[in-house]
Formats: structure tokens, sequence, C-alpha cells
């Protein structure tokens, strides 16, 4: 489902115009979900931490027991090709991803003989810096390492994330703030999430439940050299209740201020705006 304007893909040797079809009926991924993708931006001509995007990707594949085919440095190569067709000024979701197409014996253990790859270059605004979000309590948990593939960006846990948003959208919130198994707060049901008091930056500490972005970890580099403190640590929905600011971190907005969290509000307070302009000052000085 394309949810931006003006796709081009690239499948089998060639990009392509359009939101083209890509995967078969029984395709090992169509019909068991052994799928995985990673989220890069392209903005105003700036592509920020695309190697790592390209990395993760093939670490996801990994993860999933799919094969990964196509090496890091080609994979660049192939999205810096596929943008020449887009604006300068234009804001892209890249989008880079593969999928089992075999199964062994059993049809159920992905086979390593032939792997799916596309990549899927998507027109998506950022959304403006005064946008912001509301975050509400939801049932649902992240997983942990025992009950599923925590360790990848794969397309098999996002019906969780689904439920999570549906939940809370229907209580009128924009995303919902996630407990990990044991009842401390992971992330929300899309992104990362940090809260700041008294001046001080803290983020739930990496636990084996969620991915740690790679936005997530340059706001912590750039907070840091700029003299913040940043603690990495177990954090209580309490906490969150007495924090001044709560902003979130994820590839498509960079920094998502949150204005409530159930019943508590929040102003969009100084080191939210600091860190969005941090951000795009050191992916300005990257090129």
């Amino acid at each position: 489902m394309a949810i931006g304007t003006y796709i081009r893909t690239y499948f089998e040797g060639r990009w392509h115009d359009g939101d083209i079809p890509i995967m078969r009926a029984a395709d090992h991924g169509s019909w068991l979900g052994t799928t995985v993708f990673d989220g890069a931006r392209s903005v105003n001509g700036l592509t920020p931490d695309l190697d790592l995007h390209c990395a993760r990707v093939n670490h996801s594949a990994t993860a999933l027991m799919i094969t990964p085919t196509v090496h890091t440095a080609d994979m660049i190569t192939l999205i810096h090709e596929g943008l020449r067709d887009y604006s300068d000024d234009a804001a892209i979701y890249i989008r880079p991803m593969y999928w089992a197409i075999h199964g062994d014996p059993t049809a159920i253990v992905p086979s390593p003989e032939e792997t799916g790859f596309a990549i899927c270059l998507e027109e998506i605004p950022l959304a403006p810096e005064t946008a912001s979000v509301t975050l509400g309590l939801t049932r649902f948990r992240r997983p942990i390492m025992e009950d599923n593939v925590v360790n990848a960006k794969a397309g098999c846990l996002y019906p969780n994330n689904a439920r999570m948003l549906a939940e809370v959208r229907n209580r009128g919130f924009g995303n919902a703030l996630v407990a990990d198994a044991i009842g401390n707060v992971a992330e929300t049901a899309t992104t990362n999430v940090f809260m700041v008091r008294d001046g001080v930056v803290f983020t739930p500490i990496p636990n084996g439940t969620f991915l740690a972005g790679i936005t997530r970890a340059r706001h912590i580099a750039n907070m840091r050299a700029d003299g913040m403190e940043v603690h990495e640590t177990v954090l209580s929905f309490q906490d969150f209740h007495s924090a001044d600011e709560v902003f979130l971190s994820g590839n498509m907005s960079k920094v998502t201020p949150v204005t409530a969290f159930e019943d508590t509000q929040y102003k969009i307070g100084p080191v939210t705006r600091r860190v969005r302009e941090m951000y795009w000052d050191w992916a300005a000085s990257t090129t």
C-alpha cells in the first residue's frame, strides 16, 4: 500500500517507475511472513545514515534466516541511482527489503537458495515542525527474543504494533507508549522515545525487546556532543508522567514532540527543539 506519491521500484536488476508487483503467491515471504525491510530518508539531497540503514537490512535478513544478497556499498549506489529521478528538494522514503522465496522440505524454514530483493522509493513529505502527537496506554507489549525476532526489522512484528495503534486511536490518542514483557517502558508502537526532566534526557535502555534505532543513536551522540546529560536506563510509566518534555525518534519524521501521555500534558520544550536542530545541522555537515 502506497502512502506517498511518485514511487520508483528497483527489482530484478533495474529501476521501474511505479509500485510494481514483486512477490508471488507461493513465495515464502507471501504466505509465511519472512520479510525484512529498512527505512532511510532523502531530504533536500541529504541521505543521513544511509549506510547504516542499508547495513541493518542485511543484518535483519540474517536474523530472520533470509540470505542477504546485496552488499551495503552496492545498495547505496543503487539508491543514489534511483534518487536521481527526483527533484533536489523532494523528501523521499527509502525502503530496501528482502523476502524468502523457497522453504525447506517442511516449507517452514527459509531456504538460502534464492532471496527476493527490492528497493522502493516513495515521495513522502516530512511532517511540519509544528506537528505533534499524543500517547496512550495499550495492553499489548513488546515481545522478547524467545517469543519473536526482535533483533530484526521484520514485517512479521508489525501486526502487534498495528493492534497497539488501533487500541489507542480508538481512545483518541495518536500513538501508544508500550511496555516490555515485565512492564517497563520500551518504546512507542512505531518509534523510540525520549523524556526530559530538569534538563536531563532519559531513554529506555536497550534490553532486547525493541530495536534501538539508528536515528535514536544519532540523537544521543548529538546531544552528548552538545554537552547534554543523556541516560539510557530503566523507565516506568510514572517516570513519563513526571517528565517536562517527551519526544519521539524515528526515521520517518526524525523528531516528533509529544504533547500528552494519557491525562499528563507537556509543552514542546527547548530540548526537543534543540535535538531537531542538531540533527539537521549534523546531516548537512556530512555532505
